[in-house]
């Protein structure tokens, strides 16, 4: 099982769409949380998920999940997708994110929030960065089904956009 997670507007779902069309397996997340969810969170503008019970109750896929908690099912491969701060602002502005939203996930991405929660369920080895800032999605799906074949090798860490936080543009 190949999880597909990240920063809401890193283009999940976009790529696990053309993951799908070319023939793979594709499960989307959010369709699985259903009896999980246990409230509302109105000030984060969230739902809540009882994630360990989710989590644990999971079946195996054979293919890719794709969804930002993706990273804590038992995948074999978690690829992290990430986004420079400005141009995920921008992605999430176009959707209508109010701002306090799009401030907590723009922040979230410049700390490496899922990167360092992937790597502390998974571990390194399985862990794979694919930056879609300035590449389409069609290039990130090559990138992850090359990473997936072992025609690339995985890497992460390469990202750091620590500076936004400090008023520096990525």
């Amino acid at each position: 099982m190949c999880g597909i997670t990240g920063t809401p507007g890193t283009g999940k779902s976009s790529v696990a769409c053309i993951l799908a069309a070319r023939g793979h397996r594709v499960v989307h997340l959010a369709e699985t949380y259903g009896a999980y969810i246990t409230g509302r969170d109105e000030e984060r503008d969230t739902l809540i998920v009882d994630e360990e019970r989710w989590a644990a109750e999971f079946p195996h896929v054979d293919g890719f999940v794709e969804g930002h908690l993706a990273h804590l099912l038992p995948c074999d491969l978690v690829i992290v997708l990430r986004c420079g701060p400005d141009v995920l602002r921008s992605r999430l502005e176009r959707r209508g994110y109010r701002d306090e939203k799009i401030e907590e996930n723009v922040e979230a991405e410049a700390l490496d929030l899922i990167l360092i929660e992937a790597l502390e369920e998974r571990g390194e080895e399985a862990i794979h960065e694919v930056d879609t800032t300035s590449i389409t999605p069609e290039e990130a799906a090559d990138i992850i089904e090359m990473v997936t074949s072992g025609k690339m090798k995985r890497s992460f860490g390469s990202r750091d956009w620590s500076r936004f936080l400090s008023g520096e543009r990525s």
